[in-house]
């Protein structure tokens, strides 16, 4: 199994996803964010990484398929999360 910053270094979206979620990344805020998406519960990065990998696959294959389910603002919820959340895997394995 992948390690979540390898997986998220994986990931290709359409360019706009990417550019709307990048808005976001400066102000992202994990405290107010990972718990309207994965729900009370103290996750770190890692963990965190992980979850919002799942669900954002969840999104994808809605987007793809064309499901009336999908919401674009929900994957750029996502996408931000997982931006947020490989910044902090990153400075972890650079300390």
């Amino acid at each position: 199994m992948q390690d979540p910053l390898s997986r998220i270094d994986a990931l290709k979206r359409p360019p706009l996803l990417i550019e709307a979620a990048r808005f976001g990344i400066d102000g992202y805020d994990r405290t107010r964010l990972l718990p309207r998406l994965l729900g009370a519960g103290a996750f770190g990065p890692a963990r965190a990484a992980t979850a919002l990998l799942d669900r954002e696959a969840e999104l994808e294959a809605r987007r793809r398929s064309g499901s009336g389910e999908y919401r674009p603002s929900r994957h750029v919820e996502l996408i931000v999360a997982l931006m947020g959340e490989a910044r902090l895997l990153r400075a972890k394995r650079l300390s």
